[in-house]
């Protein structure tokens, strides 16, 4: 039987409110009592698309290499915000975008570009357009915990030591915990994904190390992965640039860690023509350079992952 996952660290909400403390194994029980316990409240909901800026912030993500010609297609751009403009979020959950816009911009960034292109990939990967418009919203909150992360953890240039290393896997925790919370539903698409998007196909991920066999989050995962290669972090002063992140998700599928299928369909929807992920064919050939003082932030003894 699989351990369940425990709480090194309390989970609290933006306000401080403790929803659990630290020690909780995430047991059906627990967290059946959570939801129960939400259910005492109610908030309003807004749809994440209307609300504030983030409408204008993520086109304007997009609006930049490589994102420009990946979205380069108009109807398929067209049918990713038209799905985008369904997702709705309680306040509480809105509340902490405004934390990160405001404290972390990165993760802000960050979490509306994987969303984004989540979705675009998931065009591709998911034939049934209602399964899909239904756990749309798990891609949206995926790092949802990083708040309950001091930011001087993440934002450490250094190699982290033992101690960042469980302070930086909690948020997958915390995020699962979160996002049961506010949804009210342990297992909403959005607390799964929050949960197990550090997870990896041959079980080398984190917080369970189990081996993902879920296509909305393996989606999420490669999503997350390459959208944190491209981008200049502390512990990266460069980015990889578009040649060698490709080229490093494809090695990492190659290997068995992410899923080659959802690889095949980032590495097609950066091609000129776009053609269908099913005509790629994976290769071993490395012709990038990665940058220097790259600094892997793995949080197991797999180093392939760096921290998202």
């Amino acid at each position: 039987m699989e351990k369940p996952l425990q709480l090194y660290y309390p989970v609290r909400t933006l306000d401080r409110r403790e929803l659990l403390p630290v020690g909780t194994c995430l047991t059906p029980e627990t967290m059946t009592e959570l939801v129960r316990s939400a259910r005492a409240e109610t908030f309003p909901t807004t749809r994440f698309m209307e609300y504030g800026t983030v409408a204008k912030d993520l086109l304007s993500y997009i609006d930049q290499p490589p994102y420009n010609h990946i979205f380069c297609n108009p109807t398929r751009t067209k049918a990713v915000f038209d799905s985008l403009q369904q997702v709705e979020f309680v306040q509480p959950l809105l509340d902490i975008y405004d934390y990160f816009k405001a404290q972390d911009p990165y993760t802000y960034r960050h979490i509306l570009t994987v969303f984004a292109l989540s979705r675009l990939l998931a065009q591709d990967l998911f034939d049934d357009r209602k399964e899909l418009s239904t756990e749309l919203v798990a891609a949206s909150s995926h790092d949802i915990g990083k708040f309950c992360i001091p930011s001087a953890v993440y934002n450490k240039s250094t190699p982290l030591n033992e101690h960042d290393r469980m302070q930086l896997s909690h948020h997958a925790a915390a995020g699962y915990v979160l996002l049961s919370y506010f949804f009210q539903d342990s297992n909403h698409p959005a607390a799964i994904t929050a949960r197990d998007h550090h997870e990896r196909c041959d079980g080398s991920g984190y917080p369970r190390g189990i081996a993902l066999r879920n296509r909305i989050v393996e989606i999420v995962a490669v999503s997350d992965v390459f959208d944190a290669l491209i981008s200049t972090r502390p512990y990266r002063p460069c980015s990889y640039d578009l040649r060698t992140a490709l080229e490093e998700v494809t090695s990492r599928a190659l290997k068995g860690t992410i899923s080659a299928d959802v690889v095949r369909a980032l590495i097609n929807c950066n091609r000129k023509y776009q053609p269908h992920y099913t005509d790629c064919v994976l290769s071993h050939e490395q012709r990038g350079t990665p940058p220097p003082n790259n600094l892997y932030r793995g949080v197991t003894p797999c180093q392939d992952q760096p921290d998202c």
